[in-house]
């Protein structure tokens, strides 16, 4: 099973790419972020035409996330307030479409587009801190819940230096300070592993170019989009690539696609995780 995750940046301006990277990669799940468009304006039908369905949490011009997919998407929960009901930081939390989840093959996809967060000491700064402890407290009931976890999508965090081009100018900043680091790392925990890492160890590897620094055209990046995978899974990954060719199209997205392949179902009794 292969899923993917991509900050498309407007499904409705990048539809065609979407759509003829599908035809051409053939993914069972992709995970879409910043769609930009309210749910009764997505576009589900090319996506159906292709074999998919659609799960979607969508908001005018802003945020929005989006599950498509070839297999059933089952028990579709949109928001924190899915897991954390009546908790009033969470619905609060929640306004900004940027979670959804659905079980996949007896597999949990959440698909997650995190704040940014601005600058550092900003407003939004701190409702990007308060977000990712929100999603801490979510997790946590998810892990009670036994479910097999795929959690991927725009983190809006480099997690370490190598993450980044240029680590001297950029660490302590916006997506590479250390409370944010530190936030992912405890949401994460000995649980969630960065499946990336698993197979490429090494620096130069981005997943997003700012469009305003002319940073493709220097290759300057950051790996920001992520897939975190629990041991279980992990021990199923075969490889983990992040698709950068896409970038290079004509008016793209400032991000390119993030595939995990899994081994899943597993072949035999042999293989299943103990």
């Amino acid at each position: 099973m292969r899923i993917a995750s991509w900050n498309v940046n407007s499904v409705r301006t990048r539809l065609n790419q979407v759509l003829a990277w599908l035809e051409g990669e053939q993914p069972e799940v992709l995970c879409l972020q910043e769609t930009k468009v309210e749910d009764g304006l997505f576009p589900r039908e090319p996506f159906e035409a292709l074999g998919y369905t659609c799960a979607i949490s969508g908001q005018k011009a802003y945020n929005g996330v989006a599950i498509v997919s070839r297999l059933s998407l089952d028990d579709v929960q949109i928001g924190f307030g899915a897991l954390l009901p009546g908790d009033a930081e969470a619905d609060r939390l929640g306004e900004q479409k940027r979670v959804i989840s659905a079980l996949v093959e007896g597999v949990r996809v959440l698909n997650l587009y995190v704040p940014n967060g601005s600058a550092v000491g900003s407003d939004k700064y701190a409702y990007k801190l308060e977000w990712l402890a929100c999603l801490e407290r979510y997790l946590a009931v998810q892990e009670r819940q036994g479910e097999l976890l795929c959690m991927l999508g725009d983190f809006n965090i480099g997690p370490e230096d190598r993450d980044l081009a240029d680590p001297q100018r950029q660490s302590g900043g916006i997506m590479a300070s250390e409370p944010e680091r530190q936030a992912l790392r405890q949401l994460l925990g000995e649980r969630l592993h960065d499946v990336f890492r698993t197979f490429e160890p090494g620096s130069g590897h981005w997943s997003w170019w700012d469009y305003r620094s002319g940073a493709w055209d220097r290759d300057e990046g950051w790996r920001i989009d992520h897939i975190y995978l629990d041991q279980e899974l992990l021990d199923l990954a075969t490889g983990c690539v992040i698709h950068r060719a896409t970038r290079g199209n004509p008016q793209p997205s400032d991000h390119a696609p993030v595939v995990v392949n899994l081994a899943w179902p597993p072949d035999d009794e042999d293989d299943q995780p103990l």
